[in-house]
């Protein structure tokens, strides 16, 4: 089938690898601009158009998609379907209804739980049991429209946002190429998404990455998993901003931030109930170590307190 592609991450380079690897033709590839990234800011191209160079794909790189021009350059590639994958850019009516099948989505959740843009997280931070694909008609609603194929697949305990996005994005990628084979065939189907169960994934905002050790353990170790690698779960001690990487729940009480014990097998914080053992650390700067290297750089004693920016 021919195709225009859409999207940005690894999430949606696998989906792209994926619909080359099964034949189909991708006529034009859009992506984000290039930008800053890392901490020398070098400018860099996007996942998803390191590989449409490395595969001789044309792409298309518009700050904005409402110019008249973002969608002569769509209808120029003249595609049956357009194919979305965490893209970031809202596409207008005009382009949803230009190809023949319209345009697909791959959904990072199992729909309409988690709408929006950070599906991952959210279900990470709210102890979800289970995430899913959603490969759904896109309309002009945030994430509203008709399913076309679902499947689920376990949280584990110990998944964070970049393992569970990227057994997601393996599955997306599978998806996607099974519902385009029944378009082909003429065995799609759809179904409206239920009225019930409807929950929202607002990005993620900066403030939510400073712990707030009012909260239970559990409920703080899943922060950690969820902003790990990026933005990282981050917390002040002495003034200084410490991320965490990793961290368990475990029994322990006392104000919460308090450090009750600090080891080479872990440092007990309290929380609002509960205590969080870190296990692997990073100063400003500094690299990420187990607790007992942390440790020998930067010495803790009981009674010290773990806060929030401005704490």
């Amino acid at each position: 089938m021919r195709l225009v592609f859409a999207g940005t991450p690894p999430f949606a380079e696998v989906a792209l690898a994926a619909l080359l690897d099964a034949g189909h033709e991708i006529a034009l590839v859009l992506t984000q601009p290039d930008r800053p990234s890392g901490r020398g800011l070098r400018v860099v191209a996007s996942p998803v158009k390191q590989i449409a160079t490395a595969r001789g794909i044309a792409t298309f790189q518009p700050e904005t998609l409402k110019e008249p021009s973002a969608l002569a350059r769509l209808a120029s590639a003249r595609p049956e379907a357009l194919v979305i994958a965490a893209y970031g850019l809202i596409l207008p009516p005009s382009m949803l209804a230009l190809p023949r099948h319209g345009a697909i989505n791959i959904h990072a959740s199992l729909l309409p739980r988690w709408r929006g843009a950070a599906p991952v997280q959210r279900a990470l931070l709210a102890g979800d049991e289970k995430s899913g694909i959603t490969i759904m008609q896109m309309d002009e609603g945030l994430d509203t429209g008709p399913i076309l194929a679902q499947r689920a697949l376990v949280i584990g305990p110990q998944d964070d946002a970049a393992g569970l996005d990227a057994r997601l994005a393996a599955l997306g990628a599978e998806l996607i190429v099974a519902h385009l084979k029944d378009v082909a065939t003429g065995l799609a189907k759809s179904r409206a998404q239920p009225a019930q169960g409807v929950t929202y994934a607002r990005k993620i905002d900066v403030a939510e990455t400073w712990i707030d050790w009012s909260r239970t353990a559990t409920e703080i170790e899943r922060a950690v998993r969820a902003f790990r690698p990026t933005p990282g779960a981050r917390a002040k001690l002495r003034g200084e901003t410490i991320k965490l990487w990793r961290a368990a729940p475990m029994r322990g009480r006392g104000a919460p931030g308090t450090v009750l014990s600090a080891a080479g097998d872990g440092i007990l914080v309290a929380c609002r109930e509960g205590a969080l053992a870190l296990h692997e650390l990073q100063r400003s700067g500094g690299k990420r170590l187990g607790t007992a290297a942390f440790l020998r750089g930067f010495a803790l004693s009981p009674g010290e307190r773990f806060t929030r920016a401005g704490g």
